[in-house]
């Protein structure tokens, strides 16, 4: 766990040692940025206060870290999920071989942080380190720099080793850093006090009545746990929810700044702007929502199911922050074509609307309202720890 949250926590495995994993996934802020679309490498700041230098985004918004142990696919697209037909947990960019799927025993979760040190935007640089000298076909070669860093800290290798037992560290790659963070973000993001589960477990006065009118349109009347179910609240299906389009994208699209979601992963037209369902932990300090943070607030969240093709048409970008209100892409009857079915029709009354919200409230736990416990004092390298003030 220590080695998790050292690693998760140190910049050393970004490019240019300005950025780590948990800039993005801030403890002060319940796992998250704040953020519609995150800031990466060669910026400064925190959370809303984070700027860039050349105003670059990262193409979706960082989502929170709880409970991601319960879910066998991850990422906004699914590109990290357990195959349960095979048992192997599959990747994008390469497949990961026999000795690097041993050491991820908590599976896509163990996955996941290999990525985002891949990306040139996130964590790895365009220039001025080794990592940015990488070709980007060549994904094992920016691992191997990586545990070159860690292994001369000679602390990182004593934790290495102290981790798993009987395995040298120079016969270990970044699988082995990647199960370490996974293994700490389980054990710290764990979320299951929430006054929700609370009410489940028999606590009848855990929900305000309000919140109990919601949970009940939200289990039936709104139909909204079909696709938000599960120890997650998410069924971990594939989803178009009709969310604007804005942000720098993913470089699909006649302009470049489109994103088309699910699609990118299978090729398959029917998926087009598809995204993971939502899970909804904690989802009230998580603001904002979508794959793109497209919508700032849950009340408005919650209101864009109501007839939301309507609200497709008619989204207001002022809500955005200044530079990323001009880039509102004009897909609207793209993003109609491929709609999800259950939002056919679908109209809630406002007052139904505020329960919900009400409702989605009763699923934050206590003690994600304050994650500053698990900043460390330090780090190995020595470089700066991030800490909001």
């Amino acid at each position: 766990m220590r080695l998790g949250q050292a690693l998760a926590f140190d910049k050393i495995l970004s490019g240019n040692k300005d950025i780590s994993c948990m800039t993005c996934h801030l403890a002060n802020t319940a796992t998250v940025d704040l953020r519609s679309v995150a800031i990466g490498t060669g910026g400064t700041g925190l959370g809303l206060a984070r700027t860039h230098p050349q105003g670059t985004f990262i193409h979706r918004s960082a989502p929170a870290l709880f409970n991601l142990q319960a879910t066998n696919v991850l990422t906004w697209d699914g590109r990290v999920f357990l195959n349960t037909s095979t048992g192997l947990v599959k990747t994008p960019q390469v497949s990961l071989n026999t000795k690097e799927r041993a050491a991820l025993e908590f599976g896509p979760l163990s996955a996941l942080p290999m990525f985002p040190v891949l990306s040139r935007l996130e964590m790895r640089g365009t220039s001025g380190n080794e990592l940015a000298k990488v070709i980007d076909s060549n994904p094992r070669k920016t691992w191997t720099l990586l545990m070159q860093r860690l292994g001369a800290v000679p602390q990182y290798r004593s934790m290495f080793e102290a981790a798993y037992p009987g395995v040298p560290f120079d016969s270990m790659n970044f699988a082995f850093a990647g199960n370490a963070m996974g293994a700490w973000i389980a054990g710290a993001f764990a979320s299951n006090n929430s006054p929700w589960d609370r009410f489940l477990a028999g606590q009848d006065n855990a929900l305000t009545d309000q919140q109990l009118r919601g949970a009940n349109l939200f289990l039936s009347g709104a139909r909204c746990s079909k696709c938000h179910n599960g120890p997650l609240l998410s069924d971990g299906k594939f989803h178009n929810v009709l969310v604007p389009q804005v942000g720098p994208g993913f470089g699909d699209g006649p302009t470049g700044h489109d994103d088309f979601g699910r699609m990118r992963v299978t090729k398959n037209t029917l998926h087009k702007y598809q995204y993971r369902t939502a899970p909804l932990r904690n989802v009230e300090l998580t603001a904002p929502y979508g794959h793109d943070g497209a919508i700032t607030t849950l009340r408005a969240w919650v209101d864009h199911y109501s007839e939301a093709p309507l609200k497709l048409q008619n989204y207001n970008p002022s809500q955005l922050e200044p530079l990323l209100q001009g880039t509102l892409q004009p897909t609207t009857a793209d993003i109609l074509a491929t709609a999800d079915f259950r939002l056919n029709k679908l109209k809630i009354s406002a007052a139904s609307i505020d329960d919900i919200t009400a409702f989605l409230t009763a699923l934050t736990d206590p003690g994600a309202r304050d994650l500053t416990r698990f900043i460390p004092d330090s780090v190995p390298s020595g470089l700066p720890v991030d800490r909001m003030p």
